[in-house]
């Protein structure tokens, strides 16, 4: 897996990362690449760090030491134009779905379209959003605000905004977590659309299923460190370690 790796071009970096919450040491010396193209999965114990790792891969943490790359440019030390860039080449789905409670569903998912293309027309920004809408599966109406809806529908307007510009770079917290089985396969087969185009998703779930399905490689994290690091061949025919996963480090 490591030569495999090392032959295929990284599209982030995270370079002896720390980061430090409230008087704690949450992450450690992390480094890991991600391979462009590619799909991880962050598994682990509850509270072992592979949201915040998520976060701190997306830029919307910043590290008490160490550097994230995007694309070898230390996403932190960005001037704003690149920054743009960045945001508009990377999307997130949170755990909670970060929906803006005083915004209608439209507003929210027209914002990220005012901002990266600007010279988008109404008619054209309606079309995207009513259509990226419908394909997550997403059927009531788009005027009314978050609070009106489910846990799992906020969930798939949340998934929605994030394939609104078309992101090479896709962080999924939990992002089928509150869906049923029918809409949480639907977001299952979007996402393996975009591994098929050839997007870089970094995952965090619960799901051993989903795990097993769509990783190319697994870091299982632990105190803040990667535990260990496996290949799709390893869990598909490594019984043991597919054992592991089963009985929980998964969850």
């Amino acid at each position: 897996m490591a030569d495999e790796e090392n032959r295929t071009e990284s599209i982030l970096e995270l370079n002896n990362i720390g980061f430090y919450a409230q008087g704690r040491e949450l992450i450690r010396d992390f480094s890991h690449r991600y391979a462009a193209g590619k799909t991880t999965a962050l598994v682990g114990p509850s509270g072992g760090g592979k949201s915040t790792v998520l976060k701190l891969s997306a830029g919307l943490l910043v590290p008490s030491k160490g550097a994230v790359l995007f694309k070898g440019r230390d996403i932190h030390l960005m001037n704003r134009k690149e920054n743009l860039v960045f945001r508009q080449e990377s999307a997130v789905v949170f755990q909670d779905s970060a929906l803006w409670a005083n915004q209608s569903l439209y507003q929210i998912l027209e914002l990220p379209l005012r901002i990266h293309f600007p010279s988008m027309s109404k008619n054209e920004r309606e079309a995207r959003i009513k259509a990226v809408a419908e394909e997550a599966g997403y059927r009531r109406e788009l005027g009314i605000r978050p609070s009106n809806l489910s846990m799992g529908e906020q969930k798939l307007i949340a998934f929605a905004r994030a394939m609104l510009c078309r992101p090479e770079l896709l962080f999924l917290d939990e992002w089928t977590e509150s869906l049923d089985e029918s809409a949480s396969q639907r977001l299952v087969r979007l996402v393996r659309e975009r591994q098929d185009a050839k997007h870089t998703i970094i995952f965090v779930s619960h799901n051993v299923g989903i795990i097993k399905s769509l990783a190319d490689t697994i870091l299982m994290i632990r105190n803040g460190n990667i535990f260990l690091k496996l290949s799709r061949e390893q869990i598909h025919s490594d019984a043991e370690i597919a054992e592991y996963l089963e009985k929980g480090m998964a969850s």
